[in-house]
């Protein structure tokens, strides 16, 4: 005779409808990285907003003022100066001191000297990278280490020199004066574009070779084309450094058909007359000289995110 097992079946206890439920509380860590990333954006974006809102006030009511986080006095009068759609009277009334900027002659400037600096700089350390990282030549090395002592220097120690070389040359005033000292050699430019074709697979270059290609034809062919992505960021950091370069412009670009932006919002400065500078006029020409950047880095910023922390093909 067999005994039979009855189970039991499970009893299910209704839940209560009325208790609380537990929330999870956030991680700790997670808080502090929100807190610290939302200080650090409000402490990178002030500047600019405070330019905004110094170039929308009024220069009179600016001294009243001061530390009001909105415009003092709400007016578009700097832009008006700063384009010189205003005549000398009205802009001394209004707080400025008569100067106006030649908008577009000066950003024809910037673009010219920052374009044609960006194109060489680029296309020479483009080619010095890849005879360092894809060609075998007696010396590679010892030559290469002698580059990089070139990182060592500090750019401001080759202003002088470069300023007598241009001097004697005869280019002063010149857009090649502006252009010729940077354009043939960016020590880091080709450290690092020498870095991203050392990990380039040389599979599709020997295949290349065996097809009859030399290596012109395999550098713009194959590893520029590889390379598109560093070339592309180096391209739009050395516009960015061009477009803001002040120093090398003050001393070789006096005249007004071939000073860049930079320059000319000095100039501007130093008209404002002695009782109270133009602040107002002053960030409304600084405003315009940003725009063409915050351009640029809302069109290629993913890009340069993306290109910086290439190692290899993807």
């Amino acid at each position: 005779m067999t005994a039979t097992a009855v189970i039991a079946p499970e009893v299910q206890v209704p839940k209560d409808p009325v208790a609380p439920r537990r929330r999870q509380r956030p991680p700790v860590g997670r808080a502090v990285a929100w807190i610290y990333i939302t200080g650090f954006l409000l402490v990178t974006i002030f500047p600019f907003y405070w330019i905004l809102r110094t170039a929308l006030s009024d220069n009179h009511a600016l001294s009243s003022a001061p530390s009001s986080l909105l415009p003092t006095g709400f007016s578009l009068n700097a832009f008006e100066r700063v384009f010189g759609t205003t005549d000398q009277t009205a802009a001394i009334a209004q707080g400025g001191s008569g100067a106006s900027l030649d908008i577009p002659l000066f950003l024809r400037n910037s673009v010219i000297y920052a374009g044609l600096l960006t194109v060489c700089v680029v296309t020479f350390s483009a080619f010095a990278a890849y005879a360092f990282a894809r060609l075998q030549w007696r010396g590679r090395n010892v030559v290469f280490s002698i580059l990089l002592a070139g990182l060592m220097v500090p750019g401001i120690l080759m202003l002088l020199p470069n300023f007598v070389l241009i001097n004697d040359l005869g280019l002063i005033n010149t857009f090649a004066g502006l252009i010729l000292p940077g354009a043939l050699f960016s020590a880091f430019n080709i450290f690092f574009l020498r870095q991203f074709m050392l990990g380039l697979s040389g599979e599709v270059e020997e295949a290349a070779v065996i097809d009859g290609a030399g290596p012109l034809r395999i550098m713009f062919r194959i590893t520029f084309p590889m390379t598109s992505g560093p070339l592309t960021t180096l391209a739009i950091l050395t516009f960015i450094g061009a477009w803001n370069d002040y120093f090398w412009p003050l001393l070789v670009a006096n005249n007004e058909q071939v000073r860049p932006l930079t320059l000319a919002l000095g100039v501007f400065q130093q008209a404002s007359p002695t009782s109270q500078p133009d602040f107002s006029g002053l960030m409304a020409a600084t405003l315009v000289a940003a725009i063409p950047m915050l351009l640029l880095f809302v069109a290629f910023g993913k890009r340069i995110v993306n290109s910086i922390g290439f190692s290899g093909i993807k």
